[in-house]
């Protein structure tokens, strides 16, 4: 034992050597992952702020007025131009000039006294899906409130049904809170693959992994020895991403940290066997990065539930997405950053990270041949 940990530790200090000699190493591991969240935190936002709005007032009254302005005054809807025709507003549709109209229609104040029935009609520009239907749920919402506002107000009477909203763990409703969990894991899936199948890839192209074959180590002694010093770099990047998650997007911790750092560790050292299972298997830098690239990326961004709900995919996707690593790590930042969990929550999470880092590690050592092709 005492002559594994010797050589384990060897490995290990010549790996640490490399890295501090290659400063692109330690950009990689330490400046891309800050970099990276910081670029797509500010780029890759959800929240619907300053919408165009143009304004089809037909009634002309202060009741029609009041209505606008109520609407405006939150400052996420900004009247851009009050027209008296529809087809003006379609005409500002066709230039990009506004995204949202609201036509308010003739005898809107007076249906309102008289405690009647009334109805507004919102067309929105639904080039962009998922902006339209955005905007239709915010704008539906604040007449909803102004409008029953505006209705007992002329009728003199309280409504009915006082219906008060509370929203828990992200109240304001901010896409921050909810893609910066994602972001982490997204990019420190890439990282984290692309450091052990470049570095361990490039040994093989210098010649220098046929000199350790010449020495009494064994495969398991070399993939321990060559992700210990990684796995450290991937300790600092985790800290790195969730201090600038904090200190730049607000994003909070309320739950268990420790729980989150046994995920981390997990999730890290199955990330970078699987980069090793990749350098092991290609041995060249050019195709394990295409190879690294596409296996880290892709399935961490669109199968992980970091931009899509797992739920909402196919049957067979959902199956797939079981083996997705990030899928994991991303539903254990949420609950322990957002929601206040810890490990009777998430051993569901701990236990398929295991299972993954097991097996990538296990695979990884049996295709680590201690010969030359």
């Amino acid at each position: 034992m005492n002559r594994t940990l010797t050589r384990v530790l060897a490995i290990a200090h010549k790996e640490v050597l490399h890295v501090l000699r290659d400063v692109r190493t330690l950009y990689l591991a330490l400046g891309m992952p800050v970099v990276m969240l910081v670029l797509f935190g500010f780029g890759v936002s959800f929240d619907l702020d300053d919408i165009p709005l143009v304004v089809v007032d037909q009634d002309g009254t202060a009741a029609s007025r009041e209505l606008v302005r109520r609407m405006i005054a939150s400052g996420e809807l900004i009247e851009v131009a009050r027209v008296s025709d529809p087809d003006e507003a379609e005409h500002l549709f066709v230039t990009g000039d506004a995204a949202a109209a609201l036509i308010i229609p003739r005898g809107f104040a007076d249906d309102l006294g008289a405690g009647r029935a009334t109805e507004l009609q919102l067309l929105v520009d639904g080039a962009d899906n998922s902006t339209a239907t955005n905007v239709l749920a915010k704008v539906d919402a604040l007449v909803a409130v102004i409008g029953g506002d505006l209705a007992a107000r002329g009728a003199r009477a309280t409504p009915p049904i006082d219906t008060r909203v509370i929203t828990w763990f992200n109240p304001q409703a901010r896409s921050a809170l909810y893609l910066v969990p994602g972001l982490a894991a997204y990019v420190l899936a890439i990282v984290a693959v692309l450091l052990t199948a470049l570095t361990v890839a490039r040994e093989w192209e210098r010649g220098s992994m046929q000199q350790l074959f010449a020495t009494p180590v064994s495969r398991l002694e070399i993939v321990v020895g060559k992700l210990l010093p990684y796995l450290g770099l991937g300790a600092i990047a985790v800290l790195l991403v969730l201090a600038s998650g904090a200190w730049i997007f607000d994003v909070p911790m309320r739950g268990d940290p420790v729980a989150l750092g046994v995920c981390a560790l997990l999730f890290l050292v199955g990330m970078l066997g699987q980069g090793l299972l990749i350098s092991v298997v290609t041995q060249n830098q050019m195709v394990a990065t295409q190879v690294a690239t596409m296996s880290s990326m892709l399935p961490s961004m669109l199968l992980s539930g970091f931009l899509f709900p797992i739920e909402n995919m196919p049957l067979p996707l959902q199956v797939i997405s079981n083996v997705v690593p990030a899928r994991y790590f991303i539903d254990a930042l949420r609950g322990v950053l957002l929601r206040g969990n810890g490990f009777a929550e998430l051993w569901g999470d701990v236990l398929a990270l295991a299972i993954f880092a097991t097996v990538v590690l296990a695979i990884a050592t049996r295709r680590f041949k201690r010969e030359i092709a």
